[in-house]
């Protein structure tokens, strides 16, 4: 326990000391994000925080691996460690420049295959990697879509990481346990700048390093217990539900769906008139009153998870779709010039 609370605290702590510097490189070489049409922020804001949590988890993971070596073979542990690093490149490379989408999806493509081999060599079927790479490239780009407004992407991530930390201890995997623990309280701490209002935003750094990490805690779940994917799935399912809805709807009508909008249920209900703290506090809700309790019914009555996660993944779209009408309603001139 006293080895577990040492990793939290370098975790975190290490986090706060790197976002601090971060805010300064950014003013420096000015990574400002400016406001805009289709920004959310009224104030010009640094990015790349997130770069806090990239170094931190690399500094921790290694010798959390080191810590359980009957747990994990430590080649995964090499192998998250490797594609944490293309990933975060990638990202930091975005937030300083563009990076056209092709290399960038080639990098994260590459990331992901890396790791999830390593998942594979532990006897899976490489029947599975199609999976995996689809899965793992779609958790970077969702959490790349999602982070928009100041607070949402890390409260999220705490709360599906410490979600993740539960399951993992519940199976007796102590090292991913402590692993997902990490990500939590290095998240907090690189919350704690950016919640509302933000003094720096996450970055492509930060946003794509945490979707990997998401993905690849759940995939390393679902490796120990299949049914664990389910419970896994519950803790993401606001972020799943208006990431995907909210692609679907716009390739459905033709828009650009690869250029960045303002059109995600979050950014909708900062658009009406709502707070950036007041979205946060509604996507917290869910996640506090039906994720958390539905996680803990799935995990505890694995016969049940599956029809558990369809119910409440179709009630998320329900009352995504009442809550995006209810925008549009409010909004009629905004919708007839909503740009594609």
């Amino acid at each position: 326990m006293a080895m577990a609370m040492g990793w939290l605290l370098v975790a975190f702590l290490f986090t706060l000391l790197l976002v601090r510097v971060a805010i300064g490189y950014a003013h420096r070489r000015g990574m400002l994000d400016q406001p805009g049409q289709r920004r959310s922020h009224q104030l010009p804001t640094p990015r790349g925080g997130g770069i806090g949590i990239v170094l931190a988890m690399l500094v921790c993971l290694p010798g959390i691996g080191w810590s359980y070596p009957a747990t994990w073979p430590f080649s995964v542990i090499a192998g998250l460690a490797g594609a944490l690093i293309l990933v975060a490149l990638a990202g930091w490379w975005d937030d300083h420049r563009s990076l056209p989408v092709l290399p960038r999806l080639a990098m994260q493509l590459l990331a992901v295959f890396g790791f999830s081999a390593t998942v594979l060599t532990t006897g899976l079927s490489f029947w599975w990697l199609p999976l995996l790479l689809a899965a793992g490239v779609w958790s970077i780009n969702l959490h790349n879509f999602m982070d928009g407004i100041d607070g949402l992407l890390a409260q999220q991530v705490v709360f599906v990481a410490s979600g993740l930390a539960w399951l993992a201890w519940t199976a007796v995997q102590p090292m991913l346990a402590l692993a997902a623990a990490t990500l939590a309280a290095a998240t907090l701490g690189f919350w704690c700048y950016n919640r509302p209002p933000a003094r720096i935003f996450m970055g492509d750094v930060g946003s794509g390093s945490l979707g990997l990490l998401i993905f690849a805690f759940s995939a390393m779940l679902w490796r120990i217990e299949h049914a664990l994917l389910w419970p896994a799935l519950l803790l993401s399912s606001a972020f799943v539900v208006d990431a995907s809805l909210t692609l679907l709807t716009r390739m459905w009508h033709g828009r650009r769906w690869y250029t960045a909008h303002r059109e995600h249920l979050y950014q909708w209900l900062v658009r009406r008139g709502g707070t950036h703290a007041g979205a946060d506090m509604a996507y917290l809700i869910w996640n506090l009153l039906v994720a958390a309790p539905l996680t803990w019914l799935a995990c505890s009555h694995p016969w049940l998870a599956l029809p558990i996660t369809m119910a409440a993944y179709l009630a998320a779209a329900v009352l995504w779709l009442s809550l995006k009408r209810r925008c549009l309603r409010r909004h009629p001139f905004k919708v007839r010039h909503v740009i594609a």
